[in-house]
């Protein structure tokens, strides 16, 4: 009876499949979608290609994702996946890479939120400004994650209305101010070749389902995982892959593509177009709200990898350590420190440019523990005695993993430079460690030799 309470209680700490849904659809469209249409705009109308390469792409490698997370029984989520076929130092490398990769990324949300919110109260912000708002919005979204995984959850089910309301409205009503001459205009804004144009693009719309993956990181932390996880990431996935296309494609039909790419928040000035100056500057806040709640979502989620990194042994106990709410508090002090000091980096003349620099270098970067996993599939079911449907799994795994390789390429060549000695680090800083796992087996083959 008392294993029985302390289950219950364990339970109601935990968030359900309903909020992890949530909380995925907001890590996802929260931080993708807000800054996006500025970025595609570069290139136009034809960026559709992009995003159906990636829609593709993305469900592939949440099928894949899916299949994982339903027959895996090691924890930590990918790096739990990663551990199947590379031992603990696949488990490590993907651990690491995406925690890098997420701490980033933290970094450019807080600039998308800042860029929002500037427009919203009507202020130019100085780089110093910016930096300093980067920076004190990446404490306000670190701080209420202490209350633990079900007030992330409840937190997370709220805000996002703040991005699904006016990206569901422009989707639907905004066909109504939609003009097929402005598209015909922006539809190559600066002539390029078919193929030329879709890899530019590529970079920001991989960037946009970013976040499709947080499900598995999650894991730990839902109920039922097993069947919750899948649920989360095909669902969450095929949502907000039809409100991306819809969404960015009618604003190309309203606006000049000049006027999106000079704007830090398109989707105010999309929405000042159709109903006036007042509902724009709403819907900016709106999306503000938006982005603090996706931030809110990674704030929660990038401990938890480092707490499964830590729970291996692989970095120091202090990121293990949980309050009394299940939140690992300690980690978000130290991540947070370490945000703030990326969050320097938004003392830049151009929002925008250092927006890019730092989603190239954040995708680049979570692209490894997408590939590690992809090639988990086979013998993670093999395992689990699933061998017989390795058919469309497989399919899957390897798709994904083809259209993960062409996305590095699209990143270009300084982020696959950064992104390739980020990892080469990340191999060398297992190989301190390496003697806690891999000793008993290599004296084997010492002995035998």
């Amino acid at each position: 009876m008392e294993y029985l309470e302390e289950c219950k209680m364990e339970n109601s700490k935990k968030m359900s499949v309903t909020q992890l849904i949530i909380i995925t659809a907001v890590n996802m469209m929260g931080s993708g979608i807000i800054m996006l249409p500025s970025k595609l705009a570069q290139v136009g109308g034809l960026s559709i290609v992009s995003w159906l390469v990636t829609a593709v792409g993305s469900m592939l490698l949440a099928y894949a994702f899916a299949k994982c997370g339903m027959y895996s029984k090691n924890p930590g989520g990918m790096s739990g996946y990663a551990e199947y076929p590379f031992g603990k130092g696949g488990n490590f490398l993907c651990g690491y890479t995406y925690g890098v990769s997420l701490v980033i990324a933290n970094v450019a949300i807080a600039i998308s939120a800042v860029g929002y919110g500037s427009q919203f109260f009507g202020m130019e912000l100085s780089p110093v400004m910016t930096a300093v708002a980067t920076i004190a919005v990446i404490w306000v979204t670190t701080l209420p994650n202490f209350g633990g995984p079900s007030i992330t959850g409840k937190i997370g089910s709220i805000t996002v209305w703040g991005v699904i309301i006016p990206v569901l409205v422009i989707s639907t009503v905004g066909w109504f101010f939609f003009s097929g001459d402005m598209y015909a205009a922006n539809w190559n804004v600066h002539n390029m070749p078919f193929g030329e144009a879709a890899t530019n693009a590529i970079t920001m719309t991989l960037w946009s389902f970013l976040g499709l993956e947080s499900a598995c990181a999650n894991a730990d932390a839902v109920e039922n995982p097993e069947q919750a996880v899948p649920k989360a990431v095909m669902f969450a996935t095929a949502l907000c892959a039809v409100v991306y296309i819809a969404s960015t494609n009618v604003m190309f039909g309203m606006l000049p593509a000049q006027e999106i790419v000079e704007s830090s928040a398109p989707f105010g000035l999309a929405y000042a177009h159709m109903f006036g100056p007042a509902v724009g500057k709403l819907v900016m806040g709106l999306m503000t709200l938006a982005c603090l709640g996706s931030l809110l979502g990674w704030q929660f989620t990038v401990p938890n990898i480092f707490k499964a990194m830590a729970d291996e042994g692989f970095i120091p106990k202090v990121f293990s350590d949980t309050n009394s709410m299940g939140a690992p508090v300690k980690g978000m002090l130290i991540l947070g420190v370490v945000q703030t000091l990326l969050g320097l980096s938004a003392i830049s003349p151009s929002l925008n440019e250092q927006f890019e620099v730092l989603v190239n270098l954040a995708t680049i970067t979570n692209l490894v523990p997408y590939i590690l996993c992809m090639s988990a599939v086979k013998i993670i079911m093999v395992c689990a005695g699933k061998g017989d449907e390795l058919g469309m799994p497989m399919i899957a795994a390897t798709l994904g993993t083809i259209y993960s390789l062409y996305a590095c390429y699209a990143c270009g060549f300084d982020a696959c430079t950064y992104g390739a000695l980020v990892t080469f680090a990340g191999w060398q800083l297992y190989g301190y460690i390496s003697p806690r796992y891999d000793y008993d087996r290599n004296m084997e083959a010492h002995k035998a030799a």
